[in-house]
């Protein structure tokens, strides 16, 4: 299909990149329901390896199987499915050029209580090219004392995917012991992660909705002065895409913990409200049988295309 003028102002964003990660971005925003809007509802399901099996599919034991998450994604009208290596071997080629795939890179379970977080590599930039990805995903901690090994990793990876002209997806989620807990989602330490994650070349970035709360006392000082607005989630997003150099990167949410469908609609209206891209929602979808899912999800992205 032929660019409309919002996707084209959003690749201006990226004059420095390759005709190769353009084309894939342009992929990603001309693909599903959203298509030329240049919004984003992608579906993420690394939770298998991150949270372990029951946690994540006994709710919806359908969702054991690989094929259910891509045809669930395809028949939502989604712009993307994320997944680990093994889920996208497992289906890459039953529904190839059907929905563009993101590979998740490196993941991490929950067997292990660690107090500076650190992923392991899962998959590589040749994973994603040979299973026809669109996009390599990746999950950075700022906070944990293993940062910076990650920031470094991520630097080659995105060379290297820009070399096959690939985007990256970064999973910017804030912990570790540097951080208190309810600090992970503090506004103040969402804004950062997105600001590092754009300064570290990330094309997409997703992080979680932050809540009011202000982690860094020399941040809050300038919170007060400045008095910048956090008080509803509205406000908070807004302040996370401007820390994205000025929204001139692509920002989407987190769905997070599963919940009621009326919270998840609210909080997306919220964030359609505030300039996010998108949404990025796993298990709110894929938990519920599927009519439910589908109905939710077009209901999502029916937010953002009247955004």
């Amino acid at each position: 299909m032929a660019l409309t003028d919002r996707v084209k102002q959003i690749l201006s964003w990226y004059g420095s990149e390759s005709p190769g990660v353009k084309t894939n971005l342009v992929r990603l925003m001309n693909t599903g329901a959203l298509a030329g809007t240049g919004k984003f509802v992608i579906l993420p399901v690394d939770q298998g390896f991150e949270h372990g099996p029951a946690r994540s599919f006994a709710p919806n034991p359908e969702g054991y199987d690989p094929d259910y998450h891509f045809q669930l994604a395809i028949d939502s009208g989604c712009n993307a499915y994320a997944a680990p290596l093994g889920f996208l071997e497992a289906g890459a080629d039953k529904f190839a050029g059907q929905i563009p795939l993101i590979l998740k890179l490196n993941n991490s379970d929950t067997l292990a209580k660690v107090d500076q977080p650190c992923s392991a590599l899962t998959g590589s930039v040749k994973d994603a090219v040979r299973l026809g990805c669109t996009a390599i995903g990746y999950t950075i901690y700022p906070g944990s004392g293993q940062r910076n090994t990650m920031y470094q990793d991520l630097r080659d990876l995105i060379a290297e995917a820009k070399s096959y002209g690939l985007p990256t997806v970064l999973w910017a989620y804030p912990r570790g012991a540097g951080l208190s807990k309810e600090g992970e989602l503090a506004v103040d330490v969402g804004a950062y992660a997105a600001q590092i994650s754009a300064q570290l070349g990330a094309h997409i970035i997703k992080i979680k909705p932050p809540k009011d709360f202000i982690e860094q006392a020399e941040a809050k000082k300038v919170f007060e002065k400045y008095n910048i607005p956090t008080k509803t989630l509205t406000d908070r997003v807004r302040h996370c895409v401007q820390s994205a150099f000025n929204g001139k990167r692509i920002v989407i949410f987190s769905g997070g913990e599963a919940k009621g469908t009326a919270d998840v609609l609210a909080e997306v209206k919220e964030i359609a409200a505030g300039g996010g891209f998108g949404s990025i929602m796993g298990r709110n979808a894929f938990q519920r049988p599927r009519p439910e899912a589908l109905k939710l999800l077009s209901d999502v992205i029916a937010i953002f295309k009247n955004a």
